[in-house]
């Protein structure tokens, strides 16, 4: 009996065993098991992005809380004594602009990240070399009191982040755009510290 279905199988063609497994694929496909598989995958991704995108935002926003943590904590008393120039704003509007701006700034670097472009990880490099700057500002400035170092400083974040815009959109366009708020603001802060300097 077994060698009989032996030989049987043996004189089975080859297209009767393609035919039957393009069968079975079919039941496959027809069971819906290659969808659920697809979106329990894609639910991953989207979980997985959430939580790198969060990851770059908060983190951004933690080290800006740092430097305003080591910068003593006396803005508002040193800033407003402080002879300033025309367009100053109030002291309490920079840490809202901030907050905004690390938001926009984290969620660009997040985008970068993602990316397959073999430039990334100079862009990042860039990235993180900019917020280096941007950390010790703060602390130049309010708890050493330098207003000739923090000039120098506002300087060099200026055309750090110039520099990233560029190489931000190269990469992908809309991580640059994000920054470019952020380059605004700093442009203007140059304005203040330098203003801020000559009048002090």
């Amino acid at each position: 009996m077994l060698s009989s279905s032996s030989q049987n199988f043996k004189q089975q063609t080859p297209q009767y065993h393609t035919a039957v497994l393009f069968y079975y694929i079919q039941l496959i496909i027809k069971s819906d098991f290659l969808h659920k598989l697809a979106s329990e995958r894609s639910d991953l991704m989207k979980k997985e992005n959430l939580t790198t995108a969060l990851i770059f935002i908060v983190g951004t926003e933690l080290i800006g809380a740092l430097s305003a943590l080591l910068s003593g904590g006396n803005f508002s008393v040193f800033y407003q004594s402080l002879h300033q120039p025309p367009l100053a704003p109030p002291g309490w509007l920079f840490p809202v602009m901030w907050a905004i701006l690390y938001a926009l700034m984290g969620f660009s670097a997040y985008q970068i990240y993602i990316s397959d472009d073999a430039q990334k990880h100079k862009a990042l490099l860039l990235y993180f070399i900019q917020l280096a700057v941007n950390f010790s500002w703060s602390i130049v400035f309010f708890r050493f009191q330098s207003l000739l170092g923090a000039v120098f400083v506002i300087l060099l974040l200026l055309v750090l982040v110039f520099l990233m815009i560029l190489q931000f959109g190269k990469i992908r366009k809309s991580a640059g755009w994000l920054n470019l708020p952020y380059l605004a603001w700093v442009a203007f802060a140059t304005y203040l510290t330098i203003g801020i300097y000559r009048l002090n």
